[in-house]
Protein backbone atom coordinates (compact mmCIF):
# COMPACT_ATOMS: atom_id res chain seq x y z
CA UNK A 1 0.00 0.00 0.00
CA UNK A 2 1.12 3.54 -0.65
CA UNK A 3 2.84 5.35 2.18
CA UNK A 4 2.27 8.75 0.66
CA UNK A 5 3.91 10.89 -1.96
CA UNK A 6 6.68 12.34 0.19
CA UNK A 7 9.40 11.91 -2.46
CA UNK A 8 7.38 12.34 -5.66
CA UNK A 9 4.81 15.02 -4.79
CA UNK A 10 3.63 17.69 -7.19
CA UNK A 11 4.62 20.44 -4.75
CA UNK A 12 6.06 21.19 -1.35
CA UNK A 13 5.37 23.75 1.35
CA UNK A 14 7.74 24.42 4.24
CA UNK A 15 6.59 23.47 7.71
CA UNK A 16 6.73 27.10 8.83
CA UNK A 17 4.56 28.27 5.92
CA UNK A 18 2.03 25.54 6.74
CA UNK A 19 1.83 26.47 10.44
CA UNK A 20 -1.79 27.60 9.96
CA UNK A 21 -2.70 23.92 9.56
CA UNK A 22 -1.54 23.00 13.05
CA UNK A 23 -2.96 21.53 15.13
CA UNK A 24 -4.56 19.60 12.29
CA UNK A 25 -7.29 18.26 14.55
CA UNK A 26 -8.67 21.77 15.05
CA UNK A 27 -9.03 22.91 11.42
CA UNK A 28 -12.46 22.85 9.83
CA UNK A 29 -11.76 20.63 6.83
CA UNK A 30 -11.93 17.03 5.65
CA UNK A 31 -8.94 15.36 7.30
CA UNK A 32 -7.93 11.73 6.77
CA UNK A 33 -5.48 10.01 9.14
CA UNK A 34 -3.78 6.64 9.40
CA UNK A 35 -5.30 4.06 7.05
CA UNK A 36 -7.80 6.54 5.59
CA UNK A 37 -4.92 8.86 4.67
CA UNK A 38 -3.06 6.01 3.01
CA UNK A 39 -6.13 5.16 0.93
CA UNK A 40 -6.74 8.79 -0.05
CA UNK A 41 -3.10 9.26 -1.07
CA UNK A 42 -3.07 5.96 -2.96
CA UNK A 43 -5.99 7.15 -5.09
CA UNK A 44 -4.45 10.60 -5.73
CA UNK A 45 -1.88 11.22 -8.43
CA UNK A 46 1.49 12.44 -7.18
CA UNK A 47 1.09 15.72 -9.07
CA UNK A 48 -2.05 16.56 -7.10
CA UNK A 49 -0.41 16.21 -3.67
CA UNK A 50 1.19 19.08 -1.76
CA UNK A 51 3.56 17.84 0.96
CA UNK A 52 4.49 19.69 4.13
CA UNK A 53 8.26 19.33 4.34
CA UNK A 54 10.52 19.88 7.34
CA UNK A 55 12.85 22.86 7.41
CA UNK A 56 15.07 21.75 10.26
CA UNK A 57 15.59 19.15 12.94
CA UNK A 58 12.74 20.33 15.16
CA UNK A 59 10.19 20.46 12.35
CA UNK A 60 11.37 17.08 11.08
CA UNK A 61 10.85 15.59 14.53
CA UNK A 62 7.40 17.20 14.82
CA UNK A 63 6.29 15.84 11.44
CA UNK A 64 7.55 12.31 12.08
CA UNK A 65 5.66 12.17 15.38
CA UNK A 66 2.36 12.77 13.57
CA UNK A 67 0.37 10.03 11.91
CA UNK A 68 0.21 10.17 8.13
CA UNK A 69 -2.46 12.79 7.40
CA UNK A 70 -4.17 13.91 4.19
CA UNK A 71 -6.18 17.14 4.10
CA UNK A 72 -8.55 17.86 1.22
CA UNK A 73 -7.67 21.27 -0.22
CA UNK A 74 -11.20 22.05 -1.45
CA UNK A 75 -12.58 21.58 2.06
CA UNK A 76 -10.36 24.34 3.51
CA UNK A 77 -12.01 27.70 4.06
CA UNK A 78 -11.01 30.60 1.80
CA UNK A 79 -8.93 32.38 4.44
CA UNK A 80 -6.88 29.30 5.19
CA UNK A 81 -6.36 28.58 1.48
CA UNK A 82 -5.18 32.16 0.98
CA UNK A 83 -2.69 31.91 3.86
CA UNK A 84 -1.35 28.59 2.56
CA UNK A 85 -1.20 29.86 -1.01
CA UNK A 86 1.39 32.44 -0.02
CA UNK A 87 3.89 29.67 0.80
CA UNK A 88 3.27 27.59 -2.31
CA UNK A 89 5.01 28.06 -5.63
CA UNK A 90 2.15 28.18 -8.09
CA UNK A 91 -1.56 27.91 -7.41
CA UNK A 92 -2.89 25.99 -4.41
CA UNK A 93 -6.01 25.03 -6.38
CA UNK A 94 -3.82 22.74 -8.54
CA UNK A 95 -3.60 20.36 -5.58
CA UNK A 96 -6.17 17.89 -4.33
CA UNK A 97 -4.57 16.87 -1.03
CA UNK A 98 -2.07 18.20 1.49
CA UNK A 99 0.07 15.46 3.01
CA UNK A 100 1.37 15.96 6.53
CA UNK A 101 3.93 13.45 7.73
CA UNK A 102 4.82 10.17 6.16
CA UNK A 103 4.65 6.56 7.11
CA UNK A 104 8.15 5.60 8.20
CA UNK A 105 7.68 1.95 7.28
CA UNK A 106 5.09 0.02 5.34
CA UNK A 107 2.30 -1.03 7.68
CA UNK A 108 -0.25 -3.76 7.43
CA UNK A 109 -3.90 -2.92 7.24
CA UNK A 110 -5.28 -3.78 10.67
CA UNK A 111 -8.60 -2.02 10.27
CA UNK A 112 -11.93 -3.59 11.17
CA UNK A 113 -13.16 -2.42 7.76
CA UNK A 114 -11.49 -5.40 6.11
CA UNK A 115 -13.64 -7.93 8.03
Amino acid sequence: MSVGHFTDAGGYIDHGDASVLFPVEEIDAVVHTHRDAELALKDASADSVLVVRPTGFASSYALTQRPLTAIEVLSLDDELRELLGEGVDGDLSNFELIQVGKAVAPTKNRSLAEF
